[in-house]
């Protein structure tokens, strides 16, 4: 969980570049990249800002320019905190939002249960520069056409706009993507099947970027490098953003042919004030519930930790060594084979405690057992 910082604190760099500030406790990072691509727009932009504005000077024009950049940073900041802000209220956990090259990326923890949620929280994004869009758009009609201020408003206009309608084309990881991948799931009952409609969109959306930039070259646009800069940008982000997306995919997805009922161990309980050694020998590589004498159970037996302490205190009791159970450790028997996976790939505990549709224990699963699994079916 993201821990609170205080809002003196100074900036700092982290695994995921320069934390500028955290949101609703979601940490907002400038990645290293992004001055990268910060540079390249400074330097595509002035000669655009020269030709715009013919009175102004170099050193105003790249002064002009960085400021749009800072803006852009800023609207697509806005963009991102809508997934954010959005995803926390569904009750799905964000990692971190991250700003880099041209883009950014709100890391949610876990993937949206639902088709539902999966679009709503792609179309927030689109919705906020849509929003900005109009805003600026009101301030560029009040404005004297002409002067540094008209210029910048104006062009952060086009820039949210911009954004908006490149999001919303359909290829991942766009969230244009993202709300073609729950259309797809909705109407199928697959995931995957929406990630692959959504990694075709990206072949076919990168593949118009290219086309638009040549196209500014061969009729000599006025922006054309600008044009063939921030197209070559994006495609490579498309590209690689989907292959990423499609490599999760398969990792997510449950192999054919595999059943749940194959990995789960038979479960037994025991007294939670068992010996510690008497319960590892009991186990005999089955799952171990530990209940109290007034029958709420304390938790399963960890067999790592157990074998620890049965090393030196063998008659110590069980529940000493204890995995607890908690909602998120508790897997129905009934319960889709892909939601099993995500919730084994989400939560932090090395066994899962499977309950029948009466509720009772009906065994253990445990994440080397599942993840031995997976290798052999993938191998």
């Amino acid at each position: 969980m993201p821990s609170t910082a205080s809002p003196h604190a100074r900036p700092k760099l982290s695994d995921g570049g320069l934390l500028l500030c955290r949101v609703a406790g979601v940490p907002v990072l400038l990645s290293p990249s992004w001055w990268l691509g910060a540079v390249l727009i400074v330097l595509l932009y002035t000669p655009l800002v020269g030709r715009i504005l013919p009175g102004a000077g170099v050193w105003e024009c790249a002064v002009l320019a960085a400021v749009f950049t800072v803006l852009l940073a800023v609207s697509v900041l806005l963009h991102e905190l809508g997934h954010c802000l959005v995803a926390l209220r569904l009750g799905l956990p964000v990692r971190r939002v991250r700003l880099f090259l041209l883009g950014g990326l709100t890391e949610i923890s876990r993937t949206p249960p639902t088709p539902a949620q999966e679009g709503v929280i792609a179309a927030a994004g689109p919705a906020v520069s849509m929003v900005l869009a109009l805003a600026t758009g009101l301030g560029w009609l009040a404005l004297v056409p002409g002067g540094a201020i008209w210029l910048l408003v104006a062009q952060t206009c086009v820039a949210n706009l911009a954004v908006a309608v490149f999001n919303l084309l359909p290829g991942l990881p766009l969230d244009g993507g993202r709300m073609l991948r729950a259309l797809t799931w909705r109407l199928t009952g697959r995931r995957g099947s929406g990630t692959t409609a959504g990694v075709v969109g990206a072949g076919l959306v990168a593949a118009a970027l290219i086309g638009w930039a040549l196209v500014g070259l061969i009729t000599n646009a006025q922006d054309q490098w600008l044009r063939l800069g921030v197209s070559v940008l994006m495609a490579w982000f498309v590209v690689a953003g989907a292959s990423a997306e499609h490599s999760a995919e398969q990792r997510r997805s449950w192999p054919e042919g595999l059943a749940l009922a194959d990995l789960v161990r038979p479960v037994l309980q025991l007294p939670a004030e068992s010996p510690v050694g008497d319960a590892l020998v009991a186990a005999a590589g089955r799952g171990v519930v530990l209940v109290r004498a007034d029958g709420v159970a304390v938790g399963l037996l960890d067999q790592t930790a157990a074998e620890r302490l049965a090393m030196h205190a063998p008659r110590e009791p069980a529940e000493r060594a204890a995995e607890p159970v908690d909602p998120d450790t508790i897997l129905l028997d009934g319960e889709p084979p892909d939601a099993v996976l995500e919730r084994v790939r989400s939560v932090l505990a090395w066994q899962f405690l499977v309950l029948d549709e009466e509720g009772r224990p009906s065994g253990v699963l445990r994440r080397e057992d599942l993840r031995a699994a997976l290798r052999a079916h993938r191998g």
